[in-house]
């Protein structure tokens, strides 16, 4: 026979914190969350395990979680390792067709297969999918009219797409079963050539379609931070217009920004940016009243 001794405090400690994100799981109950893992907190495997301990809770409590994932420092590491030199226009990598061999393999045959495997060591059932499973994301090829940094009105960026469509029906199945979809930003285009996409970009896609509650962006900074220094933890669509036009928001965030626009713009409820090497930080997000980080909003 064993016996244990009752830690009672940490008993009470555990009712206190369920009791207080019961709200929002009832809140949030039968709703759909897309959740973008980026490159940037890509293969630390601390955080790679808290997500997908979030992940398989959200299911687990009756949400609906669909992941799409990056994986941009990774590619860089395999073509540096096998000698393909590339470049990047307007923040887009110039993607030729051996480089889009290598991206493919990269993000749909390693880093998928990574993310899938961690959900389901936690007790999840993660199947792994790219835009050309069942025609997931059909895309149109993206043209650059104009190349500021190389001073160049147009530039051909190769096999570089954005969705043009997403096949909703597939994930809303997944949606309604015990599966969890994670997808690489891969497409096809109208001749079935294969082509890559952003990932920020296919997530807010994937995320309307879906008409999700809420389009979490996992990242490397806390947020958008004001000209203080401070993190706004919630503005406006035409707030977040005006802090790109003020250059308070810059660089590397504006992609993000306008991918929460757009999808708040197109179904979605809210999008939020927020640090993904913040342990946990999906369900700090969710689960507590302010949040973590940068409610986008209409």
């Amino acid at each position: 026979m064993k016996i244990s001794k009752i830690n009672t405090k940490k008993l009470i400690d555990q009712a206190t914190i369920l009791s207080k994100a019961l709200p929002f799981m009832q809140r949030y109950s039968s709703k759909n969350i897309t959740v973008k893992f980026g490159g940037a907190v890509l293969g630390e495997k601390n955080l790679s395990s808290s997500f997908a301990k979030d992940i398989v809770l959200l299911k687990q409590v009756g949400i609906n979680p669909v992941v799409v994932h990056g994986g941009g420092p990774k590619i860089k590491k395999m073509l540096d390792k096998l000698k393909v030199k590339t470049n990047f226009v307007n923040g887009l990598r110039v993607t030729n067709k051996e480089t889009m061999e290598i991206v493919e393999m990269v993000l749909s045959g390693s880093i998928n297969k990574e993310i899938v495997m961690e959900i389901n060591k936690e007790g999840g059932r993660a199947i792994g999918l790219s835009g050309k499973d069942a025609f997931l994301a059909e895309t149109s090829k993206i043209k650059i009219s104009k190349d500021n940094a190389n001073k160049i009105k147009s530039r051909d960026l190769g096999f570089v797409g954005q969705p043009k469509k997403i096949n909703e029906d597939l994930l809303n199945w997944f949606l309604k079963s015990h599966f969890i979809p994670v997808i690489s930003p891969i497409g096809f285009d109208q001749n079935y050539d294969t082509f890559n996409i952003n990932a920020d970009t296919m997530s807010g896609s994937v995320a309307s379609s879906i008409s999700s509650e809420r389009l979490i962006l996992l990242t490397d900074v806390d947020g958008v931070i004001d000209k203080n220094g401070n993190l706004l933890t919630e503005v406006s669509i035409n707030e977040a217009k005006k802090l790109i036009k003020n250059g308070i928001i810059s660089e590397g965030m504006i992609p993000k920004v306008e991918t929460c626009i757009n999808a708040v713009k197109n179904g979605v409820k809210a999008a939020v940016i927020l640090n993904g090497k913040l342990s946990h930080a999906i369900l700090l997000e969710i689960f507590t009243e302010r949040g973590v980080g940068t409610l986008i909003t209409k």
